[in-house]
């Protein structure tokens, strides 16, 4: 018997610093993206830089486990299980991701040490995605890598990355190649 295909369920994690209500070149970019998503798609959004996010601290080696998350971190676990797909909106910062998309990835080493979670397990199930935007395509190289990576040990499929030319506010609206990619990114 052929196992049943879940239908697609995307979750979008904005993870820009920026002011509250302003919209940069990579969450622009992922919502012409998500917009290319067949009808009916469910999608939900989460800024992380406007959330409750406790810097993670590491029992790994002392008690070895963690209770379930409380507040904001659970409303990203919940979201982060019920979603089939996982999409980092994530501009590069210092060659790297911003500090929020940082703080969330720590918290999946403590998710897959709370007695019960099966996360490792589900995260195996689901796709994960990168849409970033900087000034130069080379210096996203290292952050790309590090996603891909994350994927890899999760042992997550990697659907890629979408990259557009970014920099003062709109620039990637100018980037062609970017906006033709976006469209067929996430249903290619």
């Amino acid at each position: 018997m052929a196992a049943m295909q879940q239908n697609p369920h995307f979750l979008f994690l904005a993870t820009s610093t920026r002011e509250p209500g302003a919209q940069g070149n990579t969450e622009w970019l992922a919502r012409q993206a998500a917009a290319a998503l067949p009808p009916g798609t469910p999608q939900d959004w989460h800024h992380l830089s406007h959330m409750q996010l406790p810097l993670f601290v590491d029992q790994r080696h002392t008690t070895g486990q963690y209770d379930m998350p409380a507040g904001d971190m659970k409303t990203l676990l919940d979201a982060t299980l019920a979603a089939t797909d996982i999409v980092f909106v994530a501009p590069v910062y210092w060659y790297s991701i911003p500090a929020p998309l940082k703080i969330y990835l720590d918290h999946w080493s403590a998710w897959m040490r709370v007695p019960g979670l099966p996360f490792k397990d589900e995260m195996a199930k689901k796709k994960l995605w990168l849409v970033t935007t900087s000034g130069d395509r080379a210096k996203a190289q290292p952050m790309m890598d590090s996603i891909r990576l994350c994927a890899q040990f999760m042992a997550m499929a990697y659907g890629g990355e979408l990259w557009g030319k970014g920099g003062p506010p709109d620039a990637v609206r100018a980037d062609a190649a970017a906006v033709a990619q976006a469209a067929t990114f996430l249903t290619g």
